[in-house]
């Protein structure tokens, strides 16, 4: 196994735009190359430490290629970031495994789900600057984005389920305005499930809101037939109806 973890901790910001502080004048050009700020991202979004076996990255990455062309542009991508953000990032095992030297990277994605799953639903949503990797393509490395577009829904999955859970609890200790204003924030970062807009819809409605809890689903209806072109769904009709009525 090489890598050490000592030197510089670098840090990556994936949520919202794509950022690299810490690596020194060399670290931003990874920041212009697409397939290598691929692969610190791909390798930075494993659990901590974990390795990855060679043949998925470059399957991901470098699929037009053949097996020897594919695996020396994948070692060329590495020597480029060990030179951009020092040797000690980079850990290899054997030699078909690769990953990131724990304590060495620190990435705002990973720290988001890391709060999620621990409860901090407060400091998660600090970090949620947005989707990950926003405008991210790589041209040809169709399982490349598909593994991206999963993470990234991932991601907005989670951000929805811990706005949710801060507008319940904020309801329950009366905190009214904050418990709108999270609510809102699921709908948001889950725009397309109507579960959320429903239930969103009724919190505002028990909070007097009603005049919100409409304008949440004129907006929603306005954006799903401009953005899908479907209308929504009986239930979330009939809500809508009966706040309406009140």
């Amino acid at each position: 196994m090489s890598g050490v973890a000592e030197g510089p901790l670098v840090e990556l910001s994936l949520l919202g735009g794509y950022e690299l502080h810490g690596a020194g004048p060399a670290g931003a050009a990874v920041l212009t190359q697409s397939k290598p700020l691929a692969l610190l991202a791909f390798l930075a979004l494993s659990r901590e430490g974990r390795f990855q076996r060679r043949d998925r990255v470059v399957a991901l990455l470098w699929p037009e290629l053949d097996q020897a062309h594919a695996r020396a542009a994948l070692r060329k991508a590495l020597h480029d970031l060990r030179v951009a953000l020092g040797a000690h990032v980079i850990m290899t095992r054997g030699d078909d495994d690769v990953a990131i030297t724990p304590e060495t990277v620190r990435c705002d994605a990973v720290e988001f789900t890391a709060a999620v799953e621990k409860g901090h639903l407060a400091r998660a949503l600090e970090l949620y600057h947005g989707d990950l990797m926003p405008g991210f393509y790589l041209s040809g490395c169709v399982d490349f984005e598909r593994w991206v577009e999963d993470e990234r829904t991932a991601a907005r999955e989670r951000a929805a389920a811990a706005s949710w859970a801060l507008a319940v609890r904020f309801e329950d200790e009366d905190q009214l305005t904050k418990a709108s204003s999270m609510a809102r924030r699921a709908v948001r970062h889950a725009w397309t499930d109507e579960r959320v807009l429903r239930r969103a819809m009724g919190l505002l409605d028990r909070l007097g809101d009603r005049a919100g809890a409409i304008k949440l689903f004129d907006d929603f209806v306005s954006r799903l037939r401009t953005d899908l072109d479907v209308e929504p769904s009986p239930e979330t009709l009939t809500l809508a109806s009966a706040i309406r009525s009140h």
